[in-house]
């Protein structure tokens, strides 16, 4: 597998970041629309093994399969381009402003939401025969994901509300990971090993994904979970948001850019050997 070294990587993110800036509204949206769909249909495959095995960690081994798909046909989630935009900006590239970067994650947002409320409303028609019939077992459980982790959250107050930011930060910083392994390969099978890993981990410790939630709670709600569409959005879509930015920004994309890109200057060696004979 062939194998680029951190500021060979680190660039590649930095020139992805530009790319997607610059890249029309209409690409913007088709790709983040898809990238939402496909990862929405992962998270229904993984909660349908879950049930039907009963063992958790056997729906989070094969949940990266969606990430991996999406990835590899060029699709954007916003949990990545949290990552990948800023640095342009903070690299001065050309033309780059804020309110480039800012677009960017609008438009990937809206593209997201409505790919995954797309497969939201399919999956429902699916578990409720085009709701005709109560859910079935998988929609109950989903119907019980949306409340568990919306007014489950709700009931601690700030304390609730801090722990869904953090699950928000420590779930980007893993998925944004598996971002920046894709590009550490150069062949299919390296990328989604890379891949793979840090998403397997988002997914059994029950991290908060922004996107997948756009497709959890939707869900949840059509098939008659007992939370609002307002509880959604406070006490979990919007600080998962804020979550996933602090997170993959911090972890990942500055980390990276600060010590393979601008590198701080290395320490005098002969200085250094000075001080230890003396």
């Amino acid at each position: 597998m062939s194998y680029l070294v951190p500021s060979e990587f680190v660039t590649k993110m930095v020139d992805a970041g530009e790319s997607k800036i610059f890249m029309s509204t209409r690409d913007t949206v088709i790709r983040a629309y898809m990238a939402g769909a496909i990862l929405a249909l992962a998270a229904a495959f993984a909660v349908m093994v879950n049930v039907q095995t009963g063992y958790p960690i056997i729906g989070a081994i094969l949940f990266p399969v969606g990430f991996c798909m999406l990835y590899l046909l060029g699709f954007d989630l916003l949990t990545g381009v949290f990552v990948l935009s800023p640095l342009a900006l903070i690299d001065k590239r050309p033309g780059v402003t804020l309110g480039g970067v800012l677009r960017n994650w609008g438009l990937v947002f809206i593209g997201n939401f409505l790919g995954a409320l797309t497969v939201a409303v399919m999956m429902s028609i699916v578990y409720t025969y085009a709701f005709s019939t109560p859910p079935d077992k998988v929609g109950v459980v989903i119907a019980g994901i949306g409340e568990a982790r919306t007014l489950g959250y709700a009931k601690y107050g700030a304390a609730g509300m801090l722990t869904l930011f953090i699950r928000g930060m420590l779930c980007n910083w893993m998925v944004s990971t598996g971002v920046v392994g894709a590009m550490i390969s150069t062949t299919v099978p390296g990328k989604v090993i890379a891949m793979w890993m840090p998403i397997m981990v988002f997914f059994a410790m029950v991290f908060e994904h922004s996107v997948v939630n756009m497709f959890l709670f939707p869900s949840a709600l059509l098939m008659g979970g007992h939370f609002s569409i307002l509880d959604y959005f406070i006490w979990n879509e919007i600080p998962t948001v804020v979550g996933n930015l602090v997170g993959g920004l911090s972890f990942t994309g500055l980390t990276l850019y600060a010590t393979h890109v601008r590198t701080a200057p290395k320490r005098d060696v002969r200085a250094v050997r000075a001080r230890a004979v003396a």
